[in-house]
């Protein structure tokens, strides 16, 4: 009965593979314990007429998993069981302790089958797109008019924890034999991660022990690192910059990310769940070559091959609808033909 309580607060009643996933987690027993929640250590002993001692194991060995979170990350006494789908994939595929193939396939399964719609209405709330596309800072540290909260490695240089973990998507498909075709992250080399956790998120990380703490500096280099591999940063939907409920800086690929896999699945443009940048990208044609190039790094099939009248040679061109403005072609592109320019005022980004 445990785990059909966890179900129905997940959303997923009768989902045999939300219950082989919750197994995995937990036993009965453990599952009792998180079914019971939210409450203090104390409570939940009480409740279940368990030692105070052994709950607290219980509910320890939970949050290392990503099971439950508790309101203090320090002082853990008070615990809440995982807010919805995403959040219990994310904590518990985005640790360099979950390196098991068998549970990485049970993710896959679940969000292709069966999870993509509640994905997508997680990360749609109200009507409101919770994240945004953040242009590369290679792409546009040399323009006009650059807003701090679309600088990413401003952005960052205004926290004051940093960590970063292995991308719970990517974990996913490198452990079931697909990988990236972006980059090359996995959980056991930590110099291939990713995923950039900020203030309480960051907090999180390290006492979970599932991430390490990087300095400013250390993230800064990811940054390029990641422009160079091609990935599209993202940030909550909000021009603050630091704020208690800003977590993690995104850093996203179409072949992976659960954003654009739901999407896919659910057969429904990024559009419906994404905000894009204030820019766009353009093509100086006389430059383009034609080498792909672009095409091959856009995550949002915004680009293509046309032949100019009165040309021999194709050219690139951007499909202006499609384009989020991440500005991964303007990196990529090594006949710099490729740019971005503003396209949308600066209060298209919401306060």
């Amino acid at each position: 009965m445990s785990y059909e309580i966890l179900m129905e607060k997940l959303g997923f009643p009768r989902s045999e593979l939300m219950r082989k996933i919750l197994e995995y987690l937990m036993d009965e027993e453990s599952a009792k314990v998180a079914s019971l929640l939210p409450g203090t250590v104390k409570e939940i002993a009480k409740k279940i007429g368990m030692e105070e001692e052994k709950v607290r194991r219980i509910l320890e060995d939970l949050f290392v998993k990503g099971v439950v979170i508790p309101k203090d990350f320090k002082n853990r006494e008070f615990f809440r069981f995982a807010r919805n789908i995403v959040q219990l994939h994310d904590a518990s595929l985005a640790s360099e302790k979950m390196k098991d193939p068998e549970y990485a396939k049970l993710w896959k399964d679940f969000i292709e089958k069966e999870a993509h719609g509640a994905v997508l209405k997680t990360l749609i709330h109200e009507g409101r797109k919770l994240s945004r596309v953040v242009p590369a800072y290679n792409a546009i540290k040399d323009l006009p008019d650059v807003l701090p909260h679309e600088n990413i490695k401003e952005m960052l240089k205004a926290q004051k924890k940093i960590a970063v973990v292995p991308c719970s998507c990517r974990n996913v498909t490198f452990l079931t034999g697909e990988g990236c075709r972006f980059t090359k992250e996995n959980a056991e080399d930590k110099r291939t991660w990713k995923c950039i956790q900020v203030g309480r998120g960051a907090e999180y990380v390290i006492e979970r022990g599932v991430g390490i703490e990087i300095t400013v500096e250390e993230a800064l280099k990811l940054i390029d690192e990641m422009e160079k591999d091609g990935l599209v940063h993202m940030w909550p939907n909000t021009a603050k910059i630091v704020d208690p409920r800003i977590s993690v800086n995104c850093n996203c690929c179409a072949d992976c990310c659960e954003n654009f896999i739901s999407a896919k699945f659910a057969k429904v443009s990024m559009n419906s769940l994404l905000e894009k940048s204030r820019y766009e990208a353009f093509v100086e044609t006389e430059k383009c070559n034609g080498c792909q190039t672009c095409i091959e790094r856009c995550h949002f099939d915004a680009i293509e091959l046309y032949r100019p009248e009165g040309s021999k040679k194709f050219k690139a061109k951007v499909i202006a609808e499609k384009c989020f403005g991440c500005g991964v072609c303007v990196i990529g592109c090594k006949q710099n033909a490729i740019k971005l320019k503003a396209v949308r005022p600066p209060e298209f980004i919401p306060d």
